[in-house]
């Protein structure tokens, strides 16, 4: 009895072994999408340097609610996501773990008011176009808050956020939320139009990062240290004055835009060094940490029923691998 139960023991083990190896060959599949803070990983895909540091990657290009579809269909290994997306995102799909952050919106994430309206406060009453339950309808609440108004002073209209722009310029709502570059194009498109809040006035409220399952991250810690390594030579490309230019060149091509055109949307995107990054992610309260941060977009998406049960911050953050 003894020889058989080890015998089914190491060949249990065996099989395990193979399995670890065939997924450890496989490339890393990372879903990532229109924002400077993820664009940037294409400087690095252009510049070969993942083959450079030994580590097979994949970069598949999404709209950004399509990469968290994917992901929690299993069909990626990492994905960006803000924070508070991430706990969507497992809470209703696949559990992450945030391993890299890769910045916070400076201003890019917008409040933009059509003609005639010059405040938040000015919005009472309005119809406001926004995705419900996402990061943007957590910017407007936090910009009612702050001019002692609450979501029930307004009317949400739920308009996926790449269409904000055109929902604005059909008169349909009175004002939108959206991000770049869908936010520049509202206020391009809607003459008269304006930013009335920005996430410029509340830094931290949204961090953008990089989130993996955790069973690659158990599988492959390694190579995932690889690829932040990589990150971090991209930010320093990009933000070497020498460089900047190529830099930008990269990640407006691949949006589809002229660097001329792109740069500005850099001003609104503060994407942190390694040093900078790891001040944040010290546990604490408030948005200048992403403990902080991401309970509060706990609270957020608790109390407005996108899911129902607290989460663990702490599962959902891993550090470890950026110092």
């Amino acid at each position: 009895m003894i020889s058989l139960f080890k015998k089914l023991l190491a060949a249990m083990l065996a099989g395990l072994l193979i399995n670890t190896a065939a997924y450890a060959a496989e490339p890393l599949k990372i879903g990532y999408s229109d924002w400077p803070g993820w664009a940037a990983w294409e400087i690095a895909i252009e510049k070969q340097w993942f083959k450079e540091a030994g580590i097979a990657v994949e970069f598949e290009w999404f709209d950004y609610v399509a990469s968290m579809d994917a992901f929690a269909a299993g069909k990626l290994d990492g994905v960006g996501m803000t924070n508070g997306d991430a706990l969507v995102t497992g809470a209703t799909g696949a559990k992450s773990v945030m391993i890299l952050m890769n910045d916070y919106s400076n201003g890019n994430d917008m409040v933009i008011a059509g003609p005639g309206i010059g405040s938040v406060a000015e919005l009472k009453g309005k119809k406001i176009g926004v995705e419900v339950g996402f990061v943007s309808h957590l910017l407007l609440l936090n910009a009612l808050e702050k001019n002692g108004m609450s979501e029930s002073d307004v009317e949400l209209v739920n308009v996926p956020t790449n269409e904000t722009p055109q929902v604005l310029a059909s008169g349909d709502v009175d004002a939108i939320v959206a991000w770049q570059p869908s936010s520049g194009q509202a206020l391009s498109l809607v003459p008269g139009s304006k930013a009335i809040y920005t996430s410029a006035d509340e830094p931290g409220l949204i961090y953008d990062l990089l989130a993996v399952s955790p069973e690659s991250l158990a599988a492959r810690r390694d190579d995932w240290k690889k690829v932040i390594d990589v990150w971090y030579r991209a930010v320093a490309y990009l933000k070497d004055p020498k460089t900047t230019d190529d830099a930008v060149k990269i990640m407006a091509s691949r949006v589809g835009l002229g660097p001329v055109e792109y740069k500005p949307f850099l001003k609104g995107t503060y994407i942190l060094t390694r040093d900078e990054a790891n001040k944040f992610m010290v546990k604490g309260d408030g948005f200048k940490s992403l403990y902080g941060s991401t309970k509060i977009a706990d609270d957020f998406n608790v109390a407005n029923k996108v899911y129902a049960e607290p989460q663990v911050v702490d599962d959902y953050i891993d550090g470890s691998l950026m110092k």
